[in-house]
């Protein structure tokens, strides 16, 4: 049986870094971090004051009448600003999609935090005796909303789901919807991930599990080294990006623009702890080999690897001996770069970005940099190219995007530059 082939014609997002596809890829290309000193509340009673925060985000730019913004989280309104951006970029006749045949997978770990945190704020503290709990606390909140508010926006009747894997969300979210493509449920499916985060009482949870860097406050954009020697934990931030995947021939017929095509998945959990990697890498090791075989190439074949690279000694350590398993002999050949360096950890939204700065990278030839890596400090392998400070220009034909999250979940994706055979 011919193997169904899933292309990427569009791509949107709003992250910390830009609020379109080329603002944001030209800050990745460039090395320019998007983590500041947080603005969403006062952080100064805080250990942690720094995040990777959305900037000049405003729904109403999209389109999005306030009827219908005002029932939206801040996490669903990020993943509909992104996905109104792919849908444009995927060029469909009129601006519609075939609403029976597409869905819509995105990847969500912490949901509406924001509208939980104003509603508990009043549960706890009611004005006039009275508890004034929004109404619409409940749907505002949960993690499906997102996905499901975008398919009500663009009145898609396909599958519409929400992937919950932690820091893997997004990343699997793009495998599910390619998967949903080859067993000709879906023709199109807008695929991605969404988070919002950044509150006082979110901060301090992740600060409980010593997670996050809290040194570089006077210096933030200093703050995410992921394989650094001075690295001292993960930078929270916030976004989301949406990426239009369709059966090639479906793309092709329409005469679409085809950026990359999703030639891979894998999926793998380690089942070891709630919230560390195996140390042996072995579990993210079987994902990346999954997804590599499911591509139908070898280790050798990939040019790129985008890294989980958190910025955390256990998940930096356990990744590059991963790597050195998986790519043992392509020392030479594979590139490597963590984009969190630049943009923080958008934990469900944070592998959909990826995803896009792979395919940038793929389009332009070019590796990112993985800024703020001054001493390389790894466990596993120290011979790849972990691209140090500045990018490169590298002539590329595959990459590979890998998510590990709590949970001991890992998946990764591969992606090829668009071939017509």
């Amino acid at each position: 049986m011919e193997r169904v082939r899933v292309a990427v014609t569009g791509m949107g997002i709003v992250s910390p870094v830009g609020n379109t596809v080329q603002d944001a890829w030209d800050s990745i290309r460039n090395g320019r971090s998007g983590i500041d000193r947080i603005t969403l509340f006062d952080p100064a009673n805080s250990p942690v004051q720094i995040a990777g925060e959305v900037k000049n985000f405003d729904i109403s730019a999209y389109g999005v009448p306030h009827r219908t913004s005002r029932k939206l989280a801040r996490f669903s309104r990020f993943l509909l600003a992104a996905g109104i951006q792919a849908v444009e970029d995927a060029g469909f006749p009129g601006g519609v999609l075939p609403a029976e045949r597409t869905g819509v997978i995105a990847g969500n770990c912490l949901g509406g935090e924001d509208a939980i945190d104003a509603a508990y704020r009043r549960f706890l503290a009611p004005a006039d005796g009275a508890r004034l709990i929004p109404a619409l606390t409940t749907p505002l909140t949960i993690s499906n909303e997102a996905a499901a508010n975008l398919a009500m926006y663009f009145g898609l009747h396909g599958p519409a789901l929400t992937v919950s894997t932690a820091c893997a969300s997004g990343t699997d979210a793009i495998g599910m919807a390619a998967d949903s493509i080859r067993a000709g449920r879906t023709d199109v499916c807008l695929s991605g991930g969404t988070e919002s985060g950044i509150l006082a009482y979110a901060i301090e949870c992740y600060s409980a599990l010593q997670a996050l860097s809290y040194h570089y406050n006077e210096t933030p954009q200093r703050a995410s080294r992921p394989f650094d020697r001075d690295r001292d934990g993960f930078v929270l931030s916030e976004g989301a990006a949406v990426l239009v995947l369709e059966r090639w021939e479906h793309a092709q017929q329409r005469g679409a623009r085809i950026y990359a095509e999703i030639a891979g998945y894998g999926a793998t959990c380690d089942a070891w702890h709630i919230t560390a990697p195996r140390p042996d890498g072995s579990g993210a090791a079987a994902a990346v080999r999954a997804a590599i075989a499911d591509a139908g190439l070898e280790a050798k074949d990939i040019g790129y690897y985008n890294a989980h690279g958190t910025s955390t000694a256990v998940n930096d350590n356990a990744e590059s001996i991963m790597l050195g398993s998986v790519f043992a002999g392509c020392e030479k050949s594979l590139h490597v770069s963590s984009t969190k360096s630049m943009t923080g950890h958008m934990i469900g939204a944070a592998g959909a970005a990826e995803a896009i700065f792979c395919i940038q990278a793929l389009q332009d030839g070019f590796i990112p940099p993985t800024i703020n890596l001054e001493h390389l400090s790894v466990e596993g392998s120290s011979a790849f190219d972990y691209t140090p400070l500045t990018g490169k220009a590298v002539p590329l034909q595959a990459a590979a995007s890998a998510s590990l999250g709590f949970g001991g979940h890992n998946s990764c994706i591969v992606l090829k530059k668009p071939q017509d055979n």
